[in-house]
């Protein structure tokens, strides 16, 4: 599991301050159990800095991640400067509230080719952020990329509906077909991506009500990226408490 810290930023950011501080963030969270930290530094710097992402890079001992849309050149420099373990690449457009659609890997299969090609030239894993779409999947192997990570905020909103607690049974069993096809395209893009070579990754909206029934259903998961959830389950349940229930969710 790899924590995404942006969150940490943007409270930070509302004070212009340096309460609560990223890298200490970052630090205990692989302190507390986490495989790794994720960052996604977007144009504006609205969360996480540039400088940021210079400051974790010398501390973090365990996978370091960065998302980012890499069609600004201010983002590869970055990359290529740093030389994190893994980038994920992300086609959000500027000001961007939140990444809300993967790649379309056949219209942009030449850029793709060739952007990635760059980063893995410089010895850094590459992942890039597709739909649960067996086309789009089959495309992502001819890039050259590592990894998918598979965008599941489709499979949040859905199994959302059946777990919620105001629903009777028998209006559960209903719902419960709807998870059940909900997280169909994701087993049938991750089964795909296997077949092709992928390693597998997924991150969007997941959370402590729905990644078990998300893992125990593809386990093949690389990495899994929780930044918001896990922050917000924080505030109740504490850090510390938080990191080690989301990894409990992850092994079955």
């Amino acid at each position: 599991m790899s924590v995404n810290v942006n969150k940490f930023a943007t409270l930070r950011n509302s004070r212009g301050n340096d309460n609560p501080n990223v890298v200490k963030a970052a630090m205990d969270a692989e302190r507390f159990g986490a495989d790794g930290i994720t960052v996604h530094p977007r144009p504006d710097e609205r969360h996480i800095t540039y400088k940021d992402v210079y400051d974790l890079k010398p501390v973090i001992t365990t996978e370091f991640n960065i998302e980012g849309n890499p069609t600004e050149q201010k983002f590869v420099d970055l990359v290529l400067s740093v030389k994190p373990h893994q980038v994920t690449l992300v086609p959000d457009a500027l000001g961007q509230l939140t990444s809300d659609h993967g790649w379309d890997t056949i219209k942009h299969k030449e850029y793709l080719i060739n952007i990635i090609s760059t980063f893995k030239n410089a010895g850094i894993l590459v992942s890039i952020f597709v739909d649960p779409v067996i086309e789009m999947i089959e495309g992502a192997a001819l890039t050259g990329t590592d990894r998918i990570e598979l965008y599941t905020e489709g499979y949040a909103k859905a199994y959302s509906l059946a777990s919620d607690s105001r629903f009777t049974t028998n209006e559960k069993t209903t719902i419960s077909n709807v998870s059940q096809a909900a997280i169909a395209p994701y087993i049938a893009a991750a089964t795909k991506a296997r077949e092709l070579g992928l390693g597998i990754n997924a991150g969007h909206d997941l959370d402590l009500n729905n990644l078990k029934f998300f893992s125990q259903n593809i386990p093949w998961l690389e990495e899994v990226s929780i930044g918001h959830a896990l922050v917000c389950d924080a505030l109740y349940l504490g850090y510390e408490n938080a990191v080690q229930m989301y990894k409990r969710q992850l092994t079955y």
